[in-house]
């Protein structure tokens, strides 16, 4: 299946066959509290890329094609049996995955360079969502160079007639970037991600030059990914000065993002800029009241990110029971928004109501395990536990063992501190 001459023109490098694993949304949230006892806020919510940015750059893992996306009927044709590790990755069965790569390879099923490739980007993925980091590095290690002929399509034309360019899926570049931090070289990490970020914009100049406007934009979303991913280290370890230089370049790119105004706020709000922080909140409620809704947000998600801005000013000023009546509200109007039940709950606890505190979440895990099963809410249940029981222990065991029965492979049950 090829295109013929009558076909329009199209880039060769451009990676047409974009599968998208999303991540089981019932593994880590990044939108929860990150430490025990301390209310969310949307800086928070930015500054851990290694929940956030995984999602992210999981729906970008790339295979070869000889046609758009369009020209095939199924993710089978891109690369072999590619529909079924994506449909394991939205389950968060990520041993199945390795599993089914492990057989594939055994079997000789990939064909092709590019299968090989893709195959290991899953691999890598999986071995970081496990928790299995040393792997991956050594999975990762065991290529060469990225940018060596062995891994363009040219120097393959028996195979790939009519193409040209680079097979390694970005997502497997973003992963080379992400395993040194979670082996505890951050320099290391950052060093890459900035490499790949000037690897990235020296794409978007080389598509500009040739007029693809496809590839621009789709290697401009890269650019704004990557940038993200630097934005949530630095915030990470409150390295403001350039948190902000970052969120403007980004806010410039795209004036109507609310998330990004939303974070710039709670970075204004850690400055002590308390009453810039509320004018920048204000400017993101002025949008939703003239209907200039976010692309990636519906009305509702919309509303309760309003909503969580308000919370925050009322957590900030320590006026508990206000912040409570905004997160019921985005509750009313969303129950999956582990955000806002988390934060109640804990708004509830400096209440020194224990007792409601710990129902929201319980009730929260019973209602809608999907959306609130992570390890920073049940890391903050767990606390109250501690707090509220005196034989707390077989308290959390339970709580665990129903965790061990529903939970994703890669959700981390050492969060219950057994």
């Amino acid at each position: 299946m090829f295109t013929d001459s009558s076909a329009p023109a199209m880039d060769p490098d451009l990676p047409e066959s974009e599968t998208r694993p999303l991540l089981n949304p019932s593994s880590a949230d990044p939108t929860a509290t990150t430490d025990s006892g301390t209310v969310h806020t949307p800086t928070a919510e930015e500054a851990r890329p290694e929940a956030t940015t995984f999602e992210s750059a999981a729906s970008q893992v790339t295979a070869a094609a000889d046609l758009p996306p369009e020209r095939f009927d199924s993710l089978d044709e891109l690369t072999h049996d590619l529909g079924s590790l994506h449909e394991l990755s939205t389950r968060g069965s990520w041993q199945a995955i390795l599993e089914k790569i492990s057989q594939a390879r055994a079997l000789f099923l990939l064909t092709k360079p590019h299968e090989h490739l893709t195959y290991l980007t899953y691999q890598v993925m999986a071995l970081a969502k496990l928790r299995r980091s040393d792997e991956a590095a050594h999975e990762l290690n065991s290529l060469h160079d990225f940018d060596g002929t062995h891994y363009r399509y040219e120097s393959f034309p028996e195979i790939y007639p009519n193409r040209k360019g680079s097979m390694v899926p970005f997502s497997l570049r973003w992963l080379y970037a992400l395993i040194p931090t979670k082996l505890g070289n951050r320099q290391e990490g950052l060093d890459r991600l900035y490499t790949l970020l000037d690897f990235v914009r020296d794409r978007i100049k080389e598509k500009e030059s040739q007029n693809l406007d496809r590839s621009i934009e789709l290697w401009k979303k890269r650019e704004t990914f990557v940038m993200n991913c630097l934005l949530g280290f630095h915030l990470g370890h409150k390295e403001f000065g350039i948190s902000l230089e970052l969120m403007k370049e980004l806010i410039n790119r795209d004036p109507s993002d609310p998330v990004l105004i939303s974070k710039l706020g709670s970075v204004q709000m850690q400055f002590g800029d308390i009453q810039g922080a509320k004018a920048t909140f204000n400017r993101v409620e002025k949008m939703l009241n003239e209907g200039k809704s976010d692309a990636l947000l519906n009305e509702t998600q919309f509303k309760n990110l309003v909503g969580r801005n308000k919370a925050l000013v009322h957590v900030v000023a320590k006026d508990y029971v206000a912040a409570v009546r905004e997160y019921e509200e985005c509750i009313e109007r969303d129950n999956s928004d582990a955000v806002a039940v988390n934060n109640k709950a804990l708004c509830l606890m400096y209440l020194r109501d224990l007792s409601d505190a710990i129902k929201v979440m319980e009730n929260a895990l019973e209602r809608v395990p999907t959306a609130a099963l992570n390890e920073s809410l049940v890391g903050n249940l767990c606390s109250m536990y501690e707090l509220a029981y005196v034989k707390h222990t077989d308290v959390k065991r339970t709580l665990n063992n129903w965790i061990a029965r529903v939970a994703p492979d890669d959700f981390d049950s050492s969060c219950t501190r057994i």
